[in-house]
């Protein structure tokens, strides 16, 4: 059984850099994994490992804009439907990995995940050929500074769910940046906060958005945007799918909460033959005397 993970969410969510971690961890635990490049406008420089497979090596978006004279939102699209043409070149590609874990590293562009037909048509083909597949959605922790921008970032994760339809954990990553102990002496980048304000963010608290309002707020209110939240609010308590999994990836723990839900989401290993163990002889005994 082949396992692969769709590393998806907007555009300086942290989705490289959680690859390659995740990459590593796997490495460390002595499991196979490898990372594929599904983004045809990646910089060299965008990975520490070299990936397993690249979409660059089939089309990228610096040739299809120069040729095409398309701006960098559709040269992107065209190189999704052109990788959807050539489902055969990814199909050999993958046919050398056996009982691999393939990080598949996605573009930013939310657009792809909300309502393109391109990723779920490309999750079809890959579970035709016998993979196993899960998405995790990456949203940076800066999101937590204004309520409206993070609700914002809810509603996209629910979106991408429901369009995807496949095994989904949403990622609150670039938890060091932001303090939940009040005796930290610096000031963090995405702002210092404590446990209790962080869970309801981590599982979505609707009442953040009505809650009292401060003087910038203010001067933006009005009915409709009153009726909007309303309207907001009731959508995330009838339908409560998204939560987060805090990620620092400065602490070992918290990368391995991350990759034991991911195991526990894809079933990993339930598949798996048991292994039987060596026979025993005499010569396994010695150090025991």
């Amino acid at each position: 059984m082949r396992y692969a993970v769709l590393v998806t969410g907007p555009a300086g969510a942290g989705k490289s850099t959680f690859s390659t971690a995740f990459a590593t961890h796997l490495r460390v635990s002595k499991r196979t994994a490898h990372i594929v490049n599904l983004d045809p406008a990646a910089t060299g420089d965008a990975f520490e490992y070299q990936p397993a497979i690249d979409i660059r090596e089939l089309v990228t978006l610096d040739d299809v804009m120069g040729e095409m004279n398309m701006g960098p939102n559709g040269g992107l699209v065209y190189c999704f439907e052109y990788l959807l043409q050539n489902m055969d070149w990814l199909e050999e590609e993958l046919g050398g990995f056996d009982d691999d874990y393939l990080i598949i590293d996605c573009p930013g562009q939310i657009e792809l995940y909300t309502h393109h037909p391109f990723l779920p048509q490309l999750v079809r083909n890959l579970q035709r050929m016998s993979i196993r597949i899960c998405a995790v959605y990456l949203l940076e922790s800066q999101f937590m500074e204004d309520r409206y921008k993070f609700f914002s970032g809810v509603l996209s994760a629910m979106s991408a769910m429901v369009n995807l339809e496949v095994p989904w954990i949403n990622i609150m990553s670039k938890m060091d940046l932001v303090s939940g102990s009040s005796s930290d002496t610096f000031e963090p980048r995405n702002g210092k906060r404590g446990k209790r304000d962080i869970a309801r963010y981590l599982d979505p608290d609707p009442m953040l958005l009505v809650a009292a309002r401060d003087g910038r707020d203010q001067q933006r209110d009005n009915g409709r945007f009153h009726d909007l939240n309303r309207a907001i609010v009731q959508l995330i308590e009838d339908h409560p799918l998204v939560s987060f999994l805090p990620l620092d990836l400065t602490s070992t723990d918290s990368l391995e909460t991350v990759v034991s839900h991911i195991d526990f989401t894809m079933q990993y290993g339930e598949d798996e033959e048991p292994k039987e163990p060596h026979d025993l002889d005499e010569g396994d005994f010695t150090d025991m005397e």
